[in-house]
C-alpha cells in the first residue's frame, strides 16, 4: 500500500510556518548613478535554516534585479561569494541565517581593500596578480621524469593545510595591512607560496622566499590573526606565514 502523502495545502502551510521576516541591509554602489555608496534595506520572509546567499537570490529575483554579486558553485568550493556579513568576511553560501542573529538587520557589503565595481562585486585583479607573482605551481629542473614524482605521507602532510585555499580573498581582505597598502602580497598569496615552498618535489623554494622577502612580502604581517579567523576553509593562515618567515631566517624548509 502506498504511503499517504500530505495534502499540498497542508504542506505549504507547514513550510510557511517555518519562515521568519528578516531585513537585509545591503551597501549598494553603482558608479553609473553616483560616486557614493548607500545602504538599502530589503525585507523578506525566509527560512532561518537557509543561507545568506539564498536571501540575496530572493532579493535579486523577486525584489530588485539590479542587485549585483558574484556566486558560482554555492557550496563553499569556488570561493566567489566572499563578502562582509555583519562586519565579518564570510562566504554567503556557507552562512546560515539563523547563525547571524536574524532578529537584527543583516548587513552585507563588499570585502574591503579592493576597488568596488558595483554593489558586492570588487576588482579581484590585484589579488590574483599577487597570487601569480609567487609562482603557484610546481617547478622542477632537469628532464621530465618517466614516472610520477613520489612523495611520502609525512612530506605531503607538511603542506597539507595550505592546499585547502580556494582563493576567495576572505583572508587577504580581512587584513588591516592590506587595507592600508594594496601593495602587500597578502595572506592568500603567502599561503599559496607556502604550499610549494614546503613541497618536497619542488625546486624553486629559494626563489619564492626571495620574492616574499621583499618590502611588500611576509615582513609586513602584524600577526593580528584576522586572516585565520576569516578563512572559510579553516586554514591556519597566520601559522603558515610564520613558517615562511622562519624559513627566510633559517633557510631551512
Amino acid at each position: 500500500m502506498a504511503t499517504p502523502t500530505m495534502d499540498k495545502v497542508e504542506a505549504e502551510a507547514a513550510a510557511s510556518s517555518d519562515l521568519i521576516t528578516v531585513t537585509f541591509r545591503i551597501r549598494r554602489f553603482n558608479p553609473e548613478i553616483s560616486e557614493h555608496a548607500v545602504w538599502e534595506d530589503f525585507e523578506l520572509e525566509i527560512d532561518p535554516k537557509e543561507r545568506v546567499l539564498d536571501g540575496l537570490h530572493k532579493i535579486k529575483w523577486d525584489l530588485d534585479g539590479t542587485l549585483t554579486f558574484r556566486r558560482s558553485c554555492a557550496h563553499g568550493i569556488c570561493g566567489s561569494d566572499a563578502m562582509r556579513i555583519n562586519g565579518k568576511n564570510r562566504l554567503a553560501c556557507k552562512t546560515l541565517i539563523k547563525d547571524i542573529n536574524p532578529e537584527k538587520p543583516i548587513t552585507v557589503e563588499a570585502i574591503k581593500g579592493l576597488t568596488v565595481l558595483k554593489d558586492l562585486v570588487v576588482d579581484m585583479e590585484p589579488f590574483f596578480q599577487a597570487y601569480r607573482d609567487v609562482m603557484p605551481f610546481l617547478i622542477t629542473k632537469g628532464n621530465e621524469p618517466t614516472r610520477e614524482r613520489r612523495q611520502s605521507a609525512e612530506d605531503r602532510e607538511r603542506f597539507d593545510d595550505t592546499t585547502k585555499c580556494i582563493l576567495c580573498a576572505a583572508c587577504t581582505t580581512s587584513c588591516p595591512v592590506f587595507w592600508n597598502d594594496g601593495q602587500y602580497f597578502g595572506p592568500a598569496a603567502i599561503v599559496n607560496a607556502h604550499r610549494f615552498i614546503f613541497d618536497s618535489r619542488d625546486e624553486a623554494g629559494e626563489q619564492r622566499l626571495e620574492i616574499l622577502n621583499d618590502k611588500d612580502g611576509v615582513w609586513r604581517c602584524r600577526t593580528t590573526f584576522n586572516c585565520t579567523d576569516a578563512c572559510p576553509r579553516g586554514i591556519e593562515v597566520t601559522k603558515a606565514i610564520q613558517e615562511v618567515k622562519r624559513a627566510l631566517i633559517t633557510r631551512r624548509y
